[in-house]
């Protein structure tokens, strides 16, 4: 009589943990009444299904938001151990007139901060309406760039490029965009955000 066959044990499959990429943002980000698959974060994560990319987005947007209150809460948002962070803040410091320098410092300051944590940000540009002062308007606009050379991060030029002052693309507010201008949006953001979640699909998992 034979002595029963020992089956070898098979390795564990091994299951990783979801790639978040975090948008932080605004009133822009968090869509306030869209449907949930209106707003910027859902229309990217089509797009990254569409792709077939190992990456689920995060809404971390808050309507309101002002670059001090987003970086208030950013301890918050890594939690969730992010690999990628979307940073589209600005345009609530700029409406309400407050201080430049203090909004580049708030953006140093969250570039950095993720930075330390291995997080790769791509930082998203704003400018404002033609009826603020010119040279209020230019100094806004030159900060995004600024930081994203000085940081090393990848750039957005404009948000809303194609977006702003066109009718077909924002409510009745005028600011806001509807919902084919949340898809121009990410037409916007998407080429500069997909080559960095293919990079980072490669790379090791973030420090903490």
């Amino acid at each position: 009589m034979q002595a029963p066959a020992v089956q070898k044990s098979q390795p564990a499959a091994v299951v990783e943990s979801p790639k978040i990429v975090a948008f932080l943002g605004d009133s822009l980000t968090s869509g306030p009444g869209m449907s949930m698959k209106e707003t910027l974060p859902s229309v990217i994560q089509q797009k990254i299904g569409g792709q077939s990319l190992p990456w689920v987005v995060q809404n971390s947007g808050v309507s309101g938001d002002t670059t001090a209150l987003a970086g208030a809460r950013l301890n918050w948002v890594l939690r969730s151990k992010p690999r990628v962070l979307v940073v589209a803040l600005g345009s609530n410091d700029g409406l309400r007139g407050l201080s430049i320098d203090e909004m580049e410092r708030n953006l140093r300051s969250i570039v950095s901060r993720a930075q330390l944590q291995g997080v790769r940000v791509v930082l998203v540009g704003q400018q404002l309406p033609l009826n603020f002062p010119e040279d209020y308007r230019t100094k806004f606009a030159g900060v995004f760039p600024r930081v994203a050379r000085e940081h090393r991060v990848p750039l957005v030029p404009f948000m809303l490029d194609g977006v702003a002052l066109n009718e077909r693309f924002v409510l009745e507010d005028g600011i806001h965009p509807n919902a084919e201008g949340v898809k121009r949006i990410a037409e916007n953001i998407w080429p500069v955000l997909s080559p960095v979640l293919r990079q980072s699909s490669k790379s090791t998992s973030v420090k903490r």
